[in-house]
């Protein structure tokens, strides 16, 4: 029996229903190895050690099993684990043969179709001449059978559809290491609209496809280097998500015993950067942040987030950095990038000129990688101004939408981010806004659910505190031992996780309710007075103590809970919007913008400006400020200068000033 034979019986045998099915679809098969090992081991190696030989004879099999005259593409999946390869460790050895390869998708081109078949015309005999197209250049033949040489003509060509993606290896395997990146070519039916949507920047996948190399050339001659490439045969979604994180049943029974436990909040708290000592609002609440809260999405299909975003601004030296790169760590697609080295691009997604790949492609940030995962960003505000704007839709609605160069696409970002930010002057204050000491734009700084800002005030007691805990974290390391392991922690979050819908106690709702209400109303309603709460906040407590109740493992949100998420939002309103000079909460001052008592000087100068300008169209600096002094105003020189970025004065002359 030859190896036609063979595979024309396993596919009558075992796929003759899904053969025929196939027919209707998009003419492909796609075969469980197990099943052709089990059918027959030798045709198995084969399959393995000549993959183009053996899937050329399968597909014509097929459509002979069929009774087609139509091709059909035989996909393989489930390969044994020993054919399972990581990119960086491909070699020579492996060219010619079958693998499976773990990918995350970096950049991906257009769909463009490519001729696979060329039928040319000789000009003497008028025969038909077809060659095959393995190259980028079409070739022609050399020789017709009538002894003609040369000049043939091309009169028709078969093509199909390609696509050619980077793929780099995903996060999961590659902790602490640069992660290896190979070419990957997809063709026919694995470029279909719902296989490039499978496909797009960010995919995690799980590729089966045979290794060969691309010739390059120098000057037009050929290198004796070699780049390689995966010529793709079968593709399938392989998302190494918090949720798919293997979970026995023994891991089911510590996590289950763990959420009931009394103490398993500081438990949590304490297993996040132990070496790190207190900070424990900032550790809370990273903690709510890897277990997340749910996504809603409401009647009319808008999306309300339930990623969670943390900034952390403060003091040098004060564990900003450590914790980050900690928490990164923690969770399967986390990854620790500097603001100093990151572009809105890098971040988001570009789309680049590359010719190895064909033409523009689209090339995914590290937001996109990350999707679903946490990432952690340094020196935020290091970051170029525009390159944060960039990060506007990434953050509110968790898509990047990209147009350039004739590709269109939007992408998932649903990514939690956890910022960290140094104020301009090196110390923070804690008597100026956050907008006034940290370059973010307030519209991306009211996008993060709570701020904090670390502090270095001398204080004896910490310190020794302090200088106790480095000294045992340096003599003793097991005594600072986590009390969950990271193993199980991440296991833990991934069950927890699991948890897509809760109802909201009366008592919590209550709470939660009451708490906005009185905060929102707590300095009367007028326009002059200060707004130390909004809508945002609101809905960032829902999300904490969503977040909350999946600790416990619960599908019901309870008064602790409320609690809980109140206490945080009080911390960061403590720290960053209390507006010292009225002594009122600000949420102007939280987000970065104009606080209510600045706000009143604002319009109280523009009202003495507005008053001087019915003499004279120019005021003279010095009047203006003369006369705001006489009426109470303060830190006048201030107020000018805000007026000005504002764009609400000009200097028409030096020493004058002219309202627009």
């Amino acid at each position: 029996m030859d190896l036609q034979e063979k595979l024309e019986k396993f596919l009558r045998e075992y796929y003759h229903p899904e053969l025929v099915k196939s027919l209707k679809e998009e003419r492909s098969l796609t075969v469980d190895f197990s099943h052709i090992d089990r059918y027959d081991a030798i045709l198995a190696d084969e399959l393995l050690e000549n993959p183009e030989r053996v899937l050329n004879v399968f597909n014509v099999a097929a459509a002979t099993t069929a009774a087609t005259d139509e091709k059909i593409n035989v996909r393989i999946r489930n390969l044994p684990e020993s054919r399972n390869i990581r990119i960086r460790n491909l070699r020579a050895v492996h060219l010619g043969r079958l693998w499976s390869i773990d990918a995350t998708i970096k950049a991906a081109s257009e769909v463009k179709p490519q001729i696979y078949e060329a039928i040319f015309e000789c000009p003497d005999c008028k025969a038909k001449i077809n060659v095959l197209q393995t190259g980028k250049i079409v070739q022609k033949p050399a020789v017709c059978e009538c002894g003609r040489r040369g000049d043939f003509t091309l009169i028709d060509k078969k093509m199909f559809d390609i696509r050619w993606l980077k793929a780099i290896e995903p996060f999961e395997i590659t902790t602490g290491e640069q992660p290896g990146e190979i070419t990957v070519l997809l063709k026919e039916d694995l470029t279909t609209p719902k296989m490039q949507k499978k496909t797009d920047p960010g995919s995690n996948l799980k590729l089966v496809g045979i290794v060969k190399e691309i010739p390059k050339h120098i000057k037009g001659k050929l290198s004796t280097n070699m780049d390689t490439y995966v010529e793709t045969n079968h593709v399938e979604t392989s998302q190494v998500e918090f949720e798919e994180l293997e979970i026995t049943p023994e891991n089911e029974k510590q996590i289950r015993d763990l959420s009931t436990n009394p103490n398993v909040y500081d438990m949590l708290r304490a297993s996040i950067a132990p070496g790190i000592f207190a900070l424990d609002d900032i550790k809370d609440s990273v903690v709510l942040q890897l277990f997340g809260g749910l996504v809603h999405v409401l009647p009319d299909g808008s999306r309300v987030r339930g990623n969670i975003h943390i900034l952390i601004t403060g003091d040098p030296g004060v564990g900003k950095t450590q914790l980050l790169k900690l928490v990164s760590s923690a969770v399967p697609r986390g990854r620790y990038v500097s603001g100093t080295g990151a572009s809105g691009a890098g971040l988001t997604a570009t789309v680049v000129k590359n010719e190895a790949i064909g033409g523009w492609v689209l090339e995914a940030g590290a937001l996109i990688l990350c999707n679903k995962g946490l990432i952690a960003i340094d020196e935020f505000d290091k970051m170029n101004r525009d390159d944060q704007i960039a990060m506007h839709e990434a953050t509110s609605v968790e898509t990047v939408s990209i147009a350039k160069a004739s590709i269109v696409a939007t992408l998932p970002a649903q990514t939690a981010v956890l910022a960290g930010a140094n104020p301009k002057f090196g110390r923070f204050d804690p008597y100026t806004s956050i907008g006034e000491q940290i370059q973010i734009p307030e519209t991306l700084l009211s996008r993060f659910d709570l701020k904090f800002a670390l502090r270095d005030i001398p204080d004896k007691i910490n310190d020794e505190q302090l200088a106790a805990h480095i000294i045992i974290s340096r003599t003793r390391p097991d005594m600072i031992e986590p009390p969950i392991s990271m193993n199980l922690l991440r296991k833990y979050i991934a069950y927890a996780r699991q948890i897509n819908s809760m109802e909201l106690s009366e008592d919590a709702s209550g709470m939660l309710k009451n708490f906005y209400v009185d905060m929102r109303n707590r300095y009367g309603s007028t326009e002059k007075q200060a707004v130390s709460i909004t809508l945002r906040q609101y809905e960032a407590l829902i999300r904490l103590a969503e977040a909350s109740a999946k600790v416990r493992l619960d599908n019901t949100i309870r008064k602790e809970d409320a609690e809980r998420a109140i206490r945080l939002m009080m911390a960061s309103l403590r720290q960053l919007g209390y507006d010292t000079e009225t002594q009122t909460f600000d949420v102007d001052m939280l987000e970065g913008g104009v606080t209510s008592s600045k706000r009143t000087k604002l319009l109280r100068v523009l009202k003495i400006l507005d008053d001087l300008q019915k003499e004279s169209k120019e005021v003279a600096i010095d009047d203006l400020k003369a006369e705001a002094e006489n009426q109470g105003v303060e830190d006048v020189d201030d107020v000018i200068s805000r007026l000005e970025k504002e764009g609400m004065i000009i200097y028409p002359r030096p020493g004058f000033i002219r309202k627009i």
